[in-house]
């Protein structure tokens, strides 16, 4: 059956032009010039793609578009104006309009707009919206077989556990189905050391007693206690503060904590899982971590791969990830083609899979919900290079400080100096990107003004 056109425009010569060309197409087209004659339309035929007009005689085609999608169920709709405005373009994308296109008409561009919305339109009529799947370890690479190997063995056990790893490569999942798979009737606690000012992280984590403080107006119990029977997760552990790491130590130690302002001790029942991107005795060489609390943490020790380490998981994270974000905004989206499947493996990730996550979810925006197409992919300058042997080469034999410094600085070259991207995709609080800055040396590339 041909599709069904209705093309709303008070331009006739405009009118007649379309109407000629998209019959030629083997479309059924109706024409009507102006908003009332549109509303009995869609009142009484069913359309399968209308084409709006903005200026009409009695009235915007901005203020038509809500009534048209409500009684025709969600078809198609492409605006056309001669205004170049980008905030009507907005709303009218807002408001549900498949695409907008400017006048004089170029009717090749009008035709692939046509084609597209015809195609998204087609996709949401025979899928359903996905259920969204569980954060979970997607691959099926060697090391991220050995990473579930690891996970089993370690919710096996009621010992400590160190996950070590690059930011974004997925340590609180790991963390959390460890948890998952343990037993453990209490809940999974999540602390990001890194996010929290020291001054609030003692409270944070121990709790208080009222009057501990100016504004302690009442008891209030700590993430270590809230933890009790369950797990406590602490995300960047290596960014405690030596008063916090020996209270810590204690705790690992003698299974009780004090509140701060409190004077009793409290027997608390949890298991430890600690996470962090570096090197933990290598921090303690340099007196910058208890080594004792590093052993004490690092009972079970997992090591998360970067995702430049893994290309071969890309098709099937990738694809899972494209899942969550169609749950998350309830549409059926396309599979990921080939060609950008491609693409994501030739770059070398620095963000890791949080990278991806926002290079996809930034895709989808660009594709309007429709097929995430190779120019929708926006990636750094990074690309991924691997050894046809996988031996690391002599230059990749760096101190951890020279590694975590130039890997700041690639994500802010990446971010353009946009430190809540950068904080996004480092997975760490804006305090501590500007330690990291200061402590670095790092610079700021120039924004564009």
């Amino acid at each position: 059956m041909n599709s069904r056109l209705l093309i709303i425009e008070d331009d006739p010569a405009l009118r007649e032009m379309l109407s000629l060309h998209f019959e030629d197409e083997g479309m059924q087209v109706t024409t009507v010039p102006d908003c009332d004659s549109a509303r009995r339309q869609v009142q009484a035929n069913a359309f399968d793609l209308i084409l709006l007009d903005q200026q009409l005689p009695d009235g915007k085609g901005i203020e038509l578009l809500p009534g048209l999608l409500a009684a025709q169920r969600d078809v198609p709709v492409i605006m056309m104006t001669g205004q170049h405005d980008l905030e009507l373009a907005i709303d009218a994308i807002k408001l549900g309009a498949a695409d907008f296109v400017h006048k004089p008409i170029q009717t090749a561009s009008l035709q692939q707009a046509v084609e597209k919305a015809q195609a998204r339109h087609a996709d949401k009529q025979v899928c359903h919206p996905p259920q969204a799947p569980e954060r979970d370890l997607v691959g099926r690479s060697a090391a991220m077989l050995e990473v579930s190997k690891q996970i089993a063995l370690a919710a096996a056990s009621t010992a400590n556990v160190l996950i070590q790893g690059e930011s974004g490569t997925g340590k609180e999942i790991v963390a959390r189905l460890i948890h998952q798979h343990s037993g453990r009737s209490g809940p999974f606690v999540a602390v990001n050391c890194a996010a929290i000012v020291d001054t609030l992280l003692e409270s944070e984590l121990f709790g208080h007693e009222k009057g501990a403080f100016t504004g302690a107006d009442r008891r209030k119990p700590g993430r270590i206690e809230l933890a009790a029977n369950g797990t406590l997760f602490l995300d960047e552990v290596g960014e405690l503060a030596p008063a916090l790491q020996a209270k810590l130590l204690r705790v690992l130690q003698e299974r009780v904590i004090e509140r701060v302002g409190g004077t009793t001790s409290i027997p608390v029942d949890l298991r430890v899982i600690a996470a962090t991107h570096r090197d933990l005795f290598q921090l303690a060489s340099v007196n910058r971590f208890r080594e004792d609390l590093a052993y004490r943490l690092k009972v079970i020790s997992i090591e998360l791969p970067p995702l430049r380490k893994r290309l071969e998981d890309i098709p099937l994270l990738a694809q899972s990830l494209l899942d969550r974000i169609a749950a998350k905004e309830g549409l059926c989206l396309p599979p990921l083609s080939e060609a950008v499947i491609h693409q994501l493996q030739t770059h070398a990730w620095p963000g890791n899979v949080r990278e991806l996550e926002n290079v996809l979810t930034q895709a989808n925006v660009q594709a309007r919900n429709g097929a995430i197409l190779p120019e929708h992919i926006r990636l750094g300058g990074n690309t991924a290079s691997t050894s046809t042997t996988g031996q690391e080469t002599e230059t990749d034999l760096r101190p951890l400080e020279a590694v975590e410094a130039e890997h700041v600085q690639r994500i802010l070259d990446h971010t353009g100096g946009h430190k809540g991207r950068s904080c996004e995709i480092l997975g760490i609080s804006r305090p501590a990107l500007d330690r990291k800055i200061a402590r670095f040396g790092l610079h700021l590339p120039k924004r564009p003004s």
